[in-house]
């Protein structure tokens, strides 16, 4: 139904079945066309681009964003490069010398968790990971550590990255923290444009990190965070354009909120947010809404799930199957199914071995994990495997 928009990819990987959406996702073929398209309007406008990008094209993506998100503010979204780039920022935010105390996972994406490992080595931060498992007490258990202590920063996933576990009750784990002073950051990568998600209520609490990479389909380069209205904080490290109202260039009338932008990243190739923009805007055209799109993957998900439960294959079917898989709720998870073995050395065999019958997957360590997307149908053959 959906594979008329990826043809490029499709065509350029025949015969392959890509269960790797959930780590680089097929680009609909708008996103070449946009890639063009900031060319020419690098040629067209030279120096005077940046007018237009901040202008138009920024504005434009920051509406498609916030209405997937339902957010009232669309101009407290701000881009940078990769997410990395945003918790360098925040964590500039706190004074020299203070010792920060950080709540967070055992479960965060390996950018985040390097940065906290490297300053707790440093003894300039002191950190409890909550274990994400057991899943289905995680949130309470999440909640108790909230309410146990004041935290300078609270960092944790909609979906984790490890697992495909989705949180629940995003809301109630906020409403947990009622000192203002806490900075609460909530990554959304794996749920962005995947599971629906609906910010509102929480919209000028949280910082809320998300990308292109994955399900919104405009490859790597354009990372989004949602900045708190009205807050008050000034990192250190201020970016390339954080803090100007001028920020295109003497002389523009474009004029950005403060509060937001100072969070803003560095110096960034726009062709990546013209593909943003392209993808997003083809889903909105068609009015291909994240619940869509989610139904479809569950859908997915199911077929697969039902499969592998009667293919019987003498080697595989003993690692690939429900007992091994990592979930709490299929109805509430994320795009893509994780499937625990019992060490990264047969991981990557299995990995490897699929990989050669032209199947697509990855793994994390032990967890080998297959993602699903909007280019794939019911049709799961595994028989090339040998």
């Amino acid at each position: 139904m959906y594979k008329k928009f990826y043809q490029h990819f499709l065509n350029a990987n025949p015969g392959v079945q890509h269960y790797a959406s959930h780590s680089h996702h097929y680009w609909p073929d708008v996103t070449r066309e946009a890639m063009l398209e900031y060319w020419n309007d690098s040629a067209k406008f030279v120096d005077d681009k940046w007018n237009y990008i901040f202008g138009n094209k920024i504005p434009r993506t920051q509406k498609l964003i916030a209405d997937i998100l339902n957010l009232s503010h669309p101009e407290q979204i701000v881009f940078a490069p990769n997410t990395h780039e945003f918790v360098g920022r925040i964590l500039s935010c706190f004074k020299p010398g203070k010792k920060i105390r950080i709540l967070t996972t055992d479960s965060e994406f390996y950018s985040f968790d390097r940065q906290i490992n490297r300053l707790i080595e440093e003894q300039v931060v002191e950190v409890v990971k909550v274990p994400t498992q057991p899943f289905e007490i995680f949130e309470n258990r999440f909640k108790e550590h909230l309410k146990a202590q004041d935290w300078d920063l609270v960092f944790f996933s909609q979906v984790f990255f490890n697992s495909g576990f989705a949180i629940k009750d995003l809301v109630g784990i906020v409403s947990q923290v009622t000192n203002p002073e806490t900075i609460m950051v909530v990554d959304g990568y794996h749920a962005f444009m995947a599971v629906p998600t609906d910010l509102q209520a929480i919209e000028n609490r949280i910082f809320y990190i998300a990308g292109s990479y994955k399900y919104a389909q405009g490859g790597e380069g354009a990372c989004f965070m949602v900045v708190p209205k009205g807050t008050t904080l000034k990192p250190s490290n201020t970016g390339w354009f954080a803090g100007f109202s001028d920020l295109a260039g003497q002389g523009s009338q474009v004029v950005y909120s403060d509060d937001g932008y100072r969070f803003a990243g560095s110096t960034m190739d726009f062709s990546a947010l013209y593909r943003l923009d392209a993808s997003l805007s083809l889903f909105a055209e068609h009015n291909l809404s994240v619940e869509k799109i989610h139904q479809h993957v569950q859908a997915l998900q199911k077929v697969f799930l039902s499969d592998i439960g009667q293919w019987m294959h003498p080697k595989y079917s003993k690692w690939l199957n429900e007992k091994n898989l990592l979930a709490h709720d299929l109805n509430h998870h994320g795009h893509f199914l994780t499937f625990e073995i019992n060490s990264a050395e047969m991981t990557k065999s299995l990995h490897d071995d699929f990989y050669k019958a032209g199947i697509r997957t990855d793994y994390r360590g032990s967890r080998w994990r297959f993602g699903f997307g909007l280019y794939q149908d019911n049709h799961i053959d595994l028989n090339g495997l040998s």
